[in-house]
């Protein structure tokens, strides 16, 4: 396997990772965005735009809308700083937003737990055969559904 090489980061760290990058894009660090992050970060599973809405309202102490978790979400994944798992319509955090490649996701079926790889032949290949059928790849999107080591 030709895995991708990177630093994942964690905790206060992958925070400080994600800021600089968006703010490499040219985009602010606001103190709502540092809080979808950061709650984002730390769901062990993916996280629908409700479930961090719903989370971001408790510690806030008001209602916070999912259309504006939405957005900021999109913009998310527009920097890199966050992954959508396409079938569960969910997100997960980058661990390692200041590297940018193609992912492939392995979603488990009976848990929900998603697991993140890289493999940069796999998805080369991908864009290759894309290319190939006259398509322009902007952003594979690789899921492997089945089941985890834990539920297998």
């Amino acid at each position: 396997m030709h895995a991708h090489d990177h630093h994942e980061h964690h905790g206060s760290d992958l925070t400080r990772a994600a800021q600089s990058t968006l703010e490499k894009a040219g985009e602010q660090w606001t103190a709502m965005r540092e809080r979808v992050f950061e709650v984002l970060a730390g769901f062990a599973k993916p996280a629908s735009a409700y479930d961090i809405a719903e989370a971001v309202s408790k510690i806030e102490g008001r209602r916070v809308a999912a259309n504006s978790v939405y957005r900021i979400l999109d913009l998310f994944v527009g920097a890199n700083l966050a992954h959508r798992v396409e079938s569960a319509n969910a997100y997960i955090a980058n661990a390692h937003p200041d590297c940018l490649h193609d992912c492939i996701f392995l979603v488990c079926d009976s848990c929900g737990q998603t697991t993140h790889i890289d493999d940069d032949s796999i998805t080369r290949n991908v864009r290759s055969a894309a290319q190939g059928a006259g398509f322009s790849p902007v952003r594979p999107v690789i899921e492997v559904r089945g089941k985890c080591a834990d539920c297998a």
